[in-house]
């Protein structure tokens, strides 16, 4: 009267083995369930009693305990319906199912007894590969998920009656494959491109280094100049995702349910753009439950911060220290949880409240004083944390009706390409590690100055009053600039383009 099955749970994005125990004993018809499980698990008793029901199966009326172990470990989610389900069944003798010890099953049950899917089945297959796990069953739609997992059988069923049948041996299943070269061939394809925009190509040269060295960019311009189509283009010059930065990001958006269910696996770089009434957890991850925000969401990509003084000023403050480890790490007194957030963060703002401080197009109808309000918002410590400031004019007549197409993504990726390949050998092969992310013990070895140089950054230290940080983000600016020029040294003119995308820093 005691079955034993392995199913998982996730926390954060990670998952995590769980071993559930069935026993039924006693004349009581309750069925309870202990194990820290949250109200999700607790309801799952209606759920596996009317599956069982409507699938056939005879339900036993007695006194049904399920301990979910560790029984240290929050459990959240309807992830155990179906073992909850097979195991009441083999405990009670309603079936025979062998090896139930060698398997391990995830899926929420409906009331007719059909499999649904679960968030974060790539975590779970992950963790149960390297539990040594070789055969793993989930509802049929995350199955192409779970597949994209080397090394461990997938079988994807669905409803509960399957399940019992492929358990029991009557029912054969194939495991299900996920081709991920073809995959990644038909999804890697970006909808936009800059040869559609107009003009602005000393834009497109500061988002080409920006791509080039991982750096953090800030347009300012008057409305309607841009800024919001560039960015959207930046990450269709990005590096290609490899595999491993593919899982790395799928399993991000899986664990929270934004993966669409026809989606094996994430194959361009994402782009979030929240907007500026976010708040600080939408942002950086949290809730009772620790689960990620948006830069989590734009691991590998592009967070984009529109309007960014729009933005609260405690909201902003909370992603300088992200901007640093590529990490977000949520506090909790159940737990600690840490998230990836390693992202390419592009911010844009208007001069002033009204746009057109500067312009001349339109008056700008705001005072001193609303402006100074206005820009105030972006504190010191916040723009010395963004490497490059460029402004963004307007685009006059001319080139709007120019049917001249402008660069390419393609032209602009392959001068991205070359930068990278550079960095790699820089690096010792690491194609993760870019300028942007280097040391300061790394910037004194791979970014040393002609005297030229030396005398062009001390004189436009002194004349901006840049902090140590901002000293470091030209260094590593100058670095990229060299790297796309193809020189080994840094000379008087890469470090004179890396100090003329710091001249918002007098208007702060």
């Amino acid at each position: 009267m005691l079955a034993r099955l392995n199913s998982l749970t996730l926390s954060g994005i990670e998952g995590h083995i769980c071993e559930v125990e069935v026993h039924i004993s006693g004349d009581d018809t309750r069925l309870l369930i202990v194990g820290l499980p949250d109200a999700a698990i607790k309801e799952s008793c209606e759920r596996v009693r009317s599956a069982l029901i409507n699938s056939g199966f005879k339900y036993p009326f007695e006194q049904i305990t399920v301990n979910l172990a560790p029984a240290d470990l929050k459990k959240e989610g309807p992830a155990f319906d179906l073992s909850i389900g097979v195991g009441i069944l083999s405990a009670s003798g309603a079936v025979q199912l062998e090896g139930l010890k060698n398997e391990i099953m995830v899926g929420e049950l409906a009331l007719d007894g059909r499999v649904r899917p679960v968030n974060g089945v790539l975590s779970m297959a992950m963790s149960a590969k390297a539990a040594g796990f070789e055969r793993m069953i989930v509802p049929i739609e995350n199955a192409p998920e779970a597949a994209v997992v080397q090394g461990i059988d997938i079988f994807g069923v669905g409803s509960l009656t399957e399940a019992v049948g492929f358990l029991s041996g009557n029912l054969p299943i194939e495991p299900t494959y996920t081709d991920i070269d073809k995959l990644f061939e038909i999804k890697r394809k970006y909808d936009i491109d800059f040869e559609d925009v107009k003009g602005q190509e000393t834009v497109k040269r500061a988002l080409t280094i920006a791509a080039s060295g991982g750096h953090n960019v800030m347009m300012m311009g008057p409305p309607g100049s841009g800024k919001t189509m560039l960015s959207k283009r930046v990450a269709s010059i990005l590096p290609e995702l490899s595999l491993e930065e593919s899982l790395e990001t799928t399993r991000i958006y899986s664990s929270v349910g934004l993966l669409e269910r026809e989606q094996a696996l994430i194959a361009t770089r994402p782009f979030r753009s929240p907007h500026h009434s976010a708040s600080a957890p939408a942002l950086i991850g949290g809730s009772a439950h620790p689960r990620p925000g948006e830069l989590s969401l734009a691991h590998h990509g592009i967070l984009f911060l529109d309007e960014f003084p729009e933005f609260s000023r405690n909201v902003l403050e909370t992603i300088r220290q992200p901007l640093e480890d590529s990490q977000v790490t949520i506090a909790r007194a159940q737990a600690t949880v840490t998230f990836p957030a390693d992202f390419m963060l592009i911010a844009s703002a208007n001069p002033c409240p009204c746009g057109y401080y500067g312009s001349t197009q339109k008056e700008c109808r705001c005072t001193p004083a609303q402006i100074e309000k206005y820009l105030s918002k972006l504190s010191g410590p916040l723009l010395d944390r963004i490497d490059i400031q460029i402004e963004v004019p307007a685009v006059d007549y001319r080139a709007l009706r120019n049917k001249a197409k402008g660069q390419s993504s393609a032209s602009m990726r392959g001068q991205v390409n070359q930068a990278r390949n550079v960095q790699r050998n820089r690096f010792k092969g690491d194609s993760r590690r870019v300028n942007a992310g280097m040391s300061h013990r790394e910037i004194e070895v791979f970014c040393e100055l002609e005297p030229k140089s030396e005398l062009m950054l001390k004189s436009a230290m002194n004349d901006l009053s840049l902090s140590a940080r901002a000293h470091d983000k030209i260094c590593k600016l100058a670095r990229t600039i060299a790297d796309l020029a193809g020189s080994e040294a840094i000379r008087p003119e890469h470090i004179g383009e890396a100090v003329s995308y710091r001249r918002l820093d007098k208007m702060f």
